[in-house]
């Protein structure tokens, strides 16, 4: 069964090659292509051209407890403590330590607070370090539509940044803030950074989105935190491509994952290797003197971790690490 499944995902994504134009009956792949639902990975075919419904991520951004806070720590590792922007007392009557790191972690499209990436890196976060790690969970915008969900990320990323901003007016740090985003979420972190002044530690934007995200300035850059981090996967279709952290990871040449069949899948990989890093600290890549020099395994530098969960990591540049097919990779 589960052979099936990825063979008629496979199917279904080369197909988005071959979509049509209902009006003049053209092919128009740049404009109709399939992106995986990060709550289920399910494939969903996605107009490029689609309105952005406006409207409806102002009404959204207009109530600041449509975004989720999710508390967990190692007292409480798999129920979460919500937490309410702007009440004190959600925050000092919950188990959150103001003296220790604090992860935050953002999920994609159609993605929410309790899908699988938030749940393996809640698992990882918990399991390394006595920390606080707050889900932020926005799939009420999340999942709208593809073109409505990625405009809406600049405006939920700035409400995050504004909690944390709101936490360090409570006695926190942004020295023990680490960011992380997964797909959309990647671009979200962004936002969150800069609204703190980019003054968080670390940024971690594992394998952000790529369709749509190729013009303008507001993809996921190195000046949005102190330290900024990309892992990518899937640079073929889902993700996006050029260098744009501090350091930017390029895993089995950043595409086509070992045991991955289809892009879905390599897109996925990203938060499975960061979680599994966070465990083990044991993916360590070789930098690049360029892109191409990733691509084609031909890295020579000196080793530096991928993922993990130091925040005081420095280190700038191109990094390639060749992984394993499956768990712990």
């Amino acid at each position: 069964m589960k052979y099936f499944l990825l063979l008629t995902l496979a199917i279904a994504a080369c197909a988005a090659s071959a979509i049509k134009d209902p009006v003049s009956g053209s092919k128009d792949s740049s404009r109709y292509f399939y992106f995986p639902g990060d709550g289920d990975d399910t494939l969903h075919l996605v107009d490029a051209e689609e309105p952005v419904d406006f409207e409806y991520i102002e009404s959204y951004n207009r109530n600041p407890d449509n975004n989720g806070y999710w508390l967990y720590t190692r007292k409480n590792p798999s129920i979460a403590q919500v937490l309410k922007f702007g009440d004190a007392n959600s925050v000092c009557h919950s188990n959150f330590d103001f003296s220790k790191v604090t992860v935050f972690l953002a999920h994609g499209w159609n993605g929410y607070g309790g899908n699988k990436m938030n749940r393996l890196l809640v698992e990882a976060f918990l399991q390394n370090g006595d920390v606080n790690v707050i889900v932020l969970d926005w799939s009420e915008l999340a999942n709208r539509g593809y073109t409505t969900a990625r405009s809406g990320t600049a405006e939920v990323g700035r409400g995050l940044g504004q909690f944390v901003n709101w936490l360090v007016q409570l006695g926190f740090s942004y020295e023990r803030v680490h960011l992380v985003g997964f797909s959309l979420g990647g671009h979200l972190v962004r936002n969150a950074g800069r609204e703190t002044g980019s003054l968080v530690r670390r940024i971690t934007a594992l394998d952000p989105a790529g369709p749509l995200w190729g013009w303008g300035r507001d993809h996921i850059a190195k000046t949005d935190g102190q330290y900024v981090e990309v892992i990518h996967t899937d640079t073929d279709l889902l993700g996006f491509k050029d260098p744009c952290g501090d350091a930017d990871f390029y895993p089995n040449g950043g595409s086509s994952m070992p045991g991955c069949w289809i892009n879905s899948c390599s897109h996925s990989r990203a938060y499975e290797y960061m979680a599994s890093s966070v465990k083990y600290n044991h993916l360590y890549a070789n930098e690049c003197a360029s892109l191409r020099e990733a691509t084609r395994n031909n890295c020579k530098g000196a080793a530096y971790p991928m993922g993990n969960a130091d925040l005081l990591k420095t280190r700038s540049g191109i990094f390639r690490v060749n992984t394993g097919r499956n768990y712990p990779y």
